[in-house]
């Protein structure tokens, strides 16, 4: 059930967060997509994920904020595809505006 802010709430009735993040390192071409939206899909998180032309990849998943922080902690994990050398993120309130988890092009 949306609130009056917008925020998508999460099975525990508090509102969701979005992670907002830049994977760097060795992430493509390494199967970081495709086993990142396992993850999220598993987590039962929403969002996309898609290669950038720099080489990094691009993240947005919204969820409840204990299970977003999970995806977050298994990016920077030995359990994430590749190499990651390094995680930029930022974290906000959910739009909502997500239905699963997909890769964008």
């Amino acid at each position: 059930m949306a609130e009056k802010t917008g925020e998508r709430s999460g099975p525990d009735g508090g509102a969701g967060v979005r992670l907002t993040a830049r994977v760097t390192g060795m992430v493509q071409a390494v199967g970081f997509r495709y086993w990142t939206v396992r993850k999220a899909a598993k987590l039962g998180l929403t969002g996309t994920v898609r290669n950038d032309d720099d080489g990094s990849v691009r993240l947005v998943a919204e969820g409840p904020q204990s299970v977003v922080l999970e995806l977050r902690s298994w990016l920077r994990s030995p359990d994430a595809p590749g190499r990651v050398d390094h995680v930029e993120e930022s974290i906000s309130p959910a739009t909502g505006e997500f239905t699963g988890f997909d890769v964008t092009y």
